[in-house]
């Protein structure tokens, strides 16, 4: 995952301000960053996050 942090707790805080400020959606994201989307959502879960689409980000 190029351009983000490695560290699961500062990655969490920098997708969900992404998604805040820049993207409607996390597949919006992914494409615009080429990050692999399954890869981003597996190191969340592993932190123990999960991806709301309705809210549109990570709790």
């Amino acid at each position: 995952m190029q351009q983000l942090p490695d560290d699961p707790m500062i990655l969490f805080s920098t997708i969900n301000m992404k998604l805040r400020d820049f993207y409607p959606s996390l597949d919006a994201l992914c494409d615009d960053m080429a990050v692999d989307k399954g890869q981003l959502t597996s190191k969340l879960a592993s932190a123990g996050f999960e991806y709301n689409q309705a809210q549109n980000k990570f709790w």
